[in-house]
């Protein structure tokens, strides 16, 4: 099969403004419905994206690994750096990273089923985080796993692993995503749907592919391989 291929031309934008009207239009094409594979299912392919950035030399990699969703298995990866292309910006982060992302997602020889982003998908201020943004170009069922909340909150949390909160927007009450405890005793992640995965089936996702490690293993494979490739770059 070949890689991931965009169903739209992504396109820096010239500035603020017109980043948030992109935001804005392409919310409007997030997939509800979940359509995702089931979690853990044998010979499905789960990618994971990440990028790393060096500010000072203006430059961010991007790493994209494919896991079996059985085994846990790396299958394949690719990379990709090149200069940052946008400045940084709460809530616009996506555009720093999409062109390096969709680059290292083309160089796959495989298409996964599902992605995974360290980032968010609709726990973002327009409900338009890089899982749903990377989601809507390329057609993909995609989430987001957060290391923190983004300024929304969820209530008491048991110790157990799979214990789940739901994670709301405190000024309207909306459902975003959830806090979900991948490991006993340990900080939750922030779970949220991206396109055409629900928050139900998102949560399942995350719990299989998180093995020992708070983290799921597409993102920790994912951020390993990110950060070596721009180490690399930084040395050349």
């Amino acid at each position: 099969m070949a890689g991931v291929r965009t169903n739209a031309e992504h396109r820096t934008p010239a500035d603020e403004a017109e980043a948030v009207a992109t935001q804005l239009r392409l919310r409007d094409l997030v997939e509800p419905t979940d359509s995702s594979p089931t979690p853990g299912e044998p010979g499905t392919l789960v990618g994971g994206v990440d990028v790393a950035y060096d500010d000072r030399r203006g430059l961010v990699a991007a790493a994209a690994v494919l896991l079996d969703a059985a085994t846990l298995t790396t299958v394949e990866e690719a990379t990709a750096c090149g200069p940052v292309p946008f400045p940084y910006r709460p809530g616009l982060l996506a555009f720093r990273e999409l062109p390096s992302v969709l680059e290292a997602l083309e160089r796959l020889t495989h298409t996964p089923a599902l992605l995974v982003c360290d980032g968010y998908g609709i726990a973002h201020p327009r409900r338009f985080g890089l899982a749903s943004h990377l989601g809507v170009l390329t057609g993909l069922p995609a989430l987001g796993v957060a290391k923190n909340p983004f300024g929304f909150s969820h209530g008491p949390l048991a110790p157990e692993r799979g214990a789940a909160a739901e994670l709301r927007d405190p000024a309207t009450g909306e459902v975003v995503g959830a806090a979900l405890r991948t490991s006993a005793g340990v900080k939750p992640v922030y779970v949220s749907p991206g396109h055409r995965v629900s928050l139900p089936a998102a949560c399942a996702h995350v719990l299989r592919l998180a093995g020992r490690f708070r983290q799921p293993e597409t993102t920790r494979r994912a951020d390993r391989l990110c950060r070596a490739t721009l180490a690399a770059a930084l040395e050349s």
